[in-house]
């Protein structure tokens, strides 16, 4: 990247830095089973209820508890069940539909990362009817307080449920793009393990490492807080423990809620501290060929950590020491290895390959361009690329 575009790109992420403190951050509520949702629901003067979720949350009926807890109580609910797996404008004009039709006012995202992105763009496009979902891409353009919206994560991994950013793929041109505004924070999230434990095994991996990516990227860039620091090293530390558990022993309740937890405080570190190059080149893969977006940032996180280099070697060994991978005093570039090592032996241990096989070689230098027009000036990243250097990302990870 050329000199008068890195001052560019740092002098606006330390703008952004300087007024986090001041900025309208807020955690959702949290509940602990999806049973307590109709009392919430109650209590916000609501009673009619749009879920969102996706084909195969539908055909594992993983919504049965929710949907007789709100007959229980007497509560009018329809679902909208077709979100992909990244979510297009389509989805979010045939829920929005639905939410009108029925004259509903609350929305409950049910899923992974996908539906609760959805469900955000839905109430996106309920308080601002006259204005394109491709008019909100970027940054505090939406403005306006949402209907009720409330998480409730499926799987342990998007950390969405804490977020202020909806990612949407465009249908037609599959470009993939974020919305991102406070508004978009769901109110409540549900953080009830019963809801996960169906979870395939390499699911409960990719998504996983989806949280590990968030705490991690947002450790090693250069916006953080005291609290966003907190919140990713427990976050570290509660995956390193739990995710061979909740991947060998899917049932086991206390490794799930663990890795829920785990997702919710990456979530939270994300958040305010921001992502970095793998999610930015991971969206870019998402975006055009439907790429499961934890097995996107799975496959890239090593990459991109070794490509940082030394300049996050220090960072690394406070999360190696985290994840109880080093002793005190380890030295810095050693435990940064430990650390990057640890997390190639967990991709191996969970069948996670190196390389994506979908991507064609001829659309490298468009995917780089939709990655670094995401990431910069954005992302406060430990060391500043363009999209030419992005490229190697795409061809370390292509199989071709």
């Amino acid at each position: 990247m050329n000199q008068v575009r890195k001052i560019y790109c740092r002098a606006f992420q330390t703008v952004f830095k300087i007024a986090l403190p001041v900025l309208p951050y807020r955690k959702p509520k949290l509940a602990g089973s999806v049973k307590a949702l109709p009392e919430i629901i109650e209590k916000n003067n609501c009673s009619r209820v749009l879920i969102i979720t996706d084909p195969g949350i539908q055909k594992l009926r993983l919504t049965a508890r929710l949907e007789r807890a709100l007959k229980d109580a007497g509560m009018f609910y329809r679902i909208y069940g077709k979100t992909c797996a990244n979510p297009t404008t389509d989805n979010v004009y045939e829920a929005l539909e639905l939410y009108q039709e029925n004259a509903c006012d609350a929305i409950i995202g049910f899923g992974g990362g996908s539906s609760m992105d959805c469900a955000k763009a839905v109430g996106a496009r309920i308080v601002k009817p006259n204005q394109s979902l491709a008019k909100m891409k970027g940054i505090l353009k939406v403005h306006k307080r949402l209907p009720l919206l409330i998480a409730v994560p499926t799987t342990a991994g998007t950390g969405s449920e804490t977020t202020l950013a909806a990612v949407i793929t465009d249908a037609q041109t599959r470009h993939k793009y974020a919305i991102n505004d406070f508004p978009l924070i769901p109110r409540y999230a549900v953080l009830d393990p019963k809801v996960t434990v169906s979870l395939p095994p390499f699911i409960t991996a990719t998504t996983g490492l989806d949280a590990l990516t968030h705490a991690v990227e947002a450790y090693i860039g250069r916006s953080t807080t005291r609290g966003t620091k907190k919140d990713a090293l427990l976050a570290v530390r509660l995956i390193f423990e739990n995710i061979d558990t909740a991947y060998n022993e899917g049932t086991d309740i206390a490794a799930r809620r663990n890795m829920l937890h785990a997702s919710f405080y990456a979530g939270c570190a994300f958040t305010k501290s921001y992502v970095g190059y793998v999610h930015a080149v991971a969206h870019s893969l998402g975006g055009e060929y439907n790429i499961p977006h934890g097995l996107a940032n799975a496959v890239l996180l090593p990459f991109v950590l070794e490509a940082y280099g030394e300049s996050i070697h220090k960072k690394l060994y406070h999360l190696a020491l985290a994840a109880d991978l080093v002793e005190k005093g380890t030295p810095y570039d050693e435990a940064a290895r430990i650390f990057i090592d640890a997390v190639k032996d967990m991709k191996k241990r969970f069948g996670i390959g190196d390389t994506i096989k979908e991507i064609q070689k001829e659309d490298i230098p468009k995917l780089a361009r939709y990655a670094d027009k995401e990431a910069n000036p954005l992302y406060p990243v430990p060391v500043l690329m363009d999209a030419g250097e992005l490229e190697q990302f795409y061809h370390a990870v292509s199989a071709q």
